[in-house]
């Protein structure tokens, strides 16, 4: 396990998506490497682990007011994510457990393992309004320890019990495992599933997010869900400058041979610890490209990394940006790919999972 160090050996981390693993901003401490003359520096260290912890959350169903977010509630079933995206928005959030954002945020798992069970508890409340559910809006729910955990697949199986409407992002080709949950509820107007593709160049992809699916699994993913009669849409998420936004067309156009219907795109963020993690990345593999990379997104962000504001956080400015937008826009109508509104999903046939339990009782 990580002790909080700064920089960590390529060895050690070969199949990560971080570089460094430096304390997050709320602690006291930093910790930094030094020789001892012992040559305990030299030592190549054990390749980092996966470790995972129940996360014993006593409510699942995150509520939101956002203005710029389409849907007021969410569900994460896990803290950090495997996939080690380097440029994940949600790293930040690993700062509050005390953590690091680096590599701890893909090493140190947390799963709530008793989600379904939690989330029954809160549709069943009295006075419960239904509203579609999203998954996938912090860490992605099809991570490499939902294979083991199933704490998405719970969660799934409660939302279809109750005929409660969901949406999903995610960059894994695990979510067809649940395609028998997903096209039963989609044939209700209940399920939407959204693919994540950032590139569909393999090798960077690799470098990009190390464990998540690849393009190709990725673009499976739409044709299996797609063929079952799952809404699907393709995301073209994150648009990196001046590294991946030349992709954008090619992108959507796999996406709707593949059988998406809908489609969306967002410009990199780079929140808090976020863009530090980025620059070491861009300067470990791409170090002829890291500055025109950085001062592109500065042009779109206003001379920042970040921009924060509401309203302006998932959009840019400027020519460059504004030509980009049009370029997505037009590949879109092109391709008949509606926007990520697309139709809506049903509210109601919800049915309170208390209420469906004692019908059963009534009827046994």
């Amino acid at each position: 396990m990580l002790d909080g160090t700064s920089q960590i050996k390529p060895q050690q981390r070969r199949g990560r998506g971080a570089g460094s693993n430096a304390a997050g901003r709320y602690e006291r401490h930093t910790r930094q490497g030094l020789d001892d003359g012992w040559g305990s520096l030299d030592a190549e260290g054990e390749a980092l682990r996966t470790h995972v912890t129940v996360d014993a959350a006593r409510r699942v169903i995150t509520r939101n007011n956002s203005p710029d977010i389409p849907f007021d509630r969410s569900v994460n079933p896990y803290r950090g994510c495997e996939h080690g995206c380097v440029y994940c928005f949600a790293r930040p959030s690993h700062a509050h457990l005390g953590l690091s954002p680096g590599l701890d945020f893909e090493t140190r798992l947390f799963a709530k393992a008793d989600a379904a069970a939690r989330l029954r508890a809160e549709l069943a409340r009295p006075g419960y309004v239904c509203a579609p559910i999203a998954f996938g809006t912090n860490t992605d729910p099809y991570q490499l320890i939902e294979r083991d955990w199933r704490v998405m697949r719970g969660c799934l199986e409660v939302l279809a019990e109750a005929r409660h409407p969901v949406t999903i992002t995610t960059k894994s080709h695990l979510v067809t495992r649940d395609v028998d949950l997903l096209a039963a509820m989609a044939a209700d107007g209940l399920a939407k599933v959204a693919i994540s593709i950032t590139t569909l160049d393999h090798r960077l992809a690799r470098d990009l997010e190390p464990r998540a699916s690849t393009p190709g699994r990725r673009l499976a993913a739409i044709e299996t869900l797609a063929a079952a009669g799952v809404p699907v849409g393709v995301m073209v998420a994150p648009v990196i400058p001046a590294l991946t936004d030349h992709e954008v067309e090619a992108i959507l156009e796999a996406g709707a041979r593949a059988g998406a219907v809908e489609a969306g795109w967002i410009l990199l963020r780079l929140p808090g610890e976020v863009a530090g993690l980025f620059r070491e990345w861009l300067e470990d593999q791409v170090p002829d490209r890291a500055r025109r990379v950085l001062n592109r997104l500065r042009e779109a962000r206003g001379g920042r990394d970040n921009d924060p504001r509401f309203g302006h956080r998932f959009r840019g400015e400027g020519p460059a940006y504004e030509l980009l937008a049009q370029r997505a826009d037009r590949a879109r109508a092109r391709l008949g790919l509606q926007g990520r509104a697309g139709p809506g999903l049903r509210c109601d046939l919800f049915q309170s999972p208390r209420a469906a339990s004692d019908q059963l009782d009534l009827f046994g």
